[in-house]
C-alpha cells in the first residue's frame, strides 16, 4: 500500500465509509486525545522517482473498493476459518 502527499480530513475518510456501507456512523466528536496526531502528510517523491508511480485512486474510490473487498472476501474467508475451526473441535 503506498500514499500520497495529498491530505484527508478524519471527516472525509468516515464520509467515504459511510457512503461506501450506505449508512451514517454513530460519532461521538471528542477534542484531541493523548497521542492523536492533529496533521500527517507523506513525502511520495521517492516512491515516484524509484517505482515512477503515482497514486491516483481518490479516497472514496479507495475506501469503497476496500469495504466491497471486507463485505465479500474477508468476511467468506473469516466464516470459512470460523467452520474448518467448529469441525476441528466437534
Amino acid at each position: 500500500l503506498l500514499g500520497n502527499n495529498q491530505s484527508v480530513e478524519l471527516g472525509e475518510y468516515i464520509n467515504a465509509i459511510e457512503e461506501a456501507l450506505g449508512k451514517k456512523a454513530n460519532k461521538n466528536l471528542l477534542p484531541l486525545q493523548p497521542g492523536d496526531v492533529p496533521d500527517t502528510y507523506a513525502d511520495s517523491s521517492k516512491q515516484v522517482q524509484t517505482l515512477g508511480y503515482q497514486p491516483s485512486t481518490s479516497v472514496r474510490g479507495g475506501v469503497k473498493r476496500f469495504v466491497e473487498w471486507y463485505l465479500n472476501d474477508y468476511q467468506t474467508l473469516a466464516k470459512v476459518r470460523e467452520a474448518t475451526s467448529n469441525q476441528a473441535v466437534a
